[in-house]
C-alpha cells in the first residue's frame, strides 16, 4: 500500500522515512539514521545518494569531523514533502476497529519481544 501511494512521486518507503524524519524533526546526523532505521551504513549511503542526486536532501560535512554528515531537506525536498499523500490510511486499514487497550498491549509485547531478540543476537556476537 505504501509503495503504491509513493510510486507516483518517485520515492520508496525508506526514502519516505528519511524525508519524514528530516521534515518532522529537522536536520539529522547521518549516523543517527543508521540506528533509527536499523539498516546497514552502506544501504543508507546508497539511499541517500539517490535522494541527493534527486536534489531532495543535502549532506553537510560536520565542522569537526568531515567524515560525519548532517542531513537536511533541500527546498525541492520540502516541496515534495508537502505534496506527498497522508499515509494515515495504512494505519487505519491495519488497526481500525481495535481498541486503544489492545493496541497498547500489542505494542508493549512486540517491543519486549524485539528487545529480547536483539539482546540474544548481541549475546551471540560476543
Amino acid at each position: 500500500m505504501m509503495e503504491d501511494a509513493l510510486r507516483p512521486h518517485g520515492i520508496g518507503a525508506t526514502q519516505w522515512y528519511i524525508l519524514h524524519r528530516l521534515a518532522q524533526v529537522g536536520p539529522t546526523m547521518q549516523r543517527d539514521l543508521v540506528r533509527l532505521l536499523e539498516i546497514e551504513r552502506a544501504t543508507l549511503s546508497t539511499i541517500l545518494a539517490t535522494l541527493v542526486r534527486k536534489g531532495l536532501v543535502e549532506q553537510i560535512p560536520d565542522e569537526v569531523d568531515q567524515r560525519q554528515k548532517l542531513l537536511r531537506l533541500t527546498p525541492a525536498g520540502t516541496r515534495l514533502w508537502g505534496k506527498l499523500p497522508d499515509l494515515g490510511f495504512i494505519h487505519d486499514a491495519a488497526f481500525g476497529g481495535f481498541s486503544e487497550a489492545d493496541l497498547a498491549t500489542t505494542a508493549r509485547v512486540l517491543k519486549a519481544a524485539t528487545e529480547r531478540l536483539n539482546q540474544r543476537m548481541k549475546a551471540k556476537k560476543s
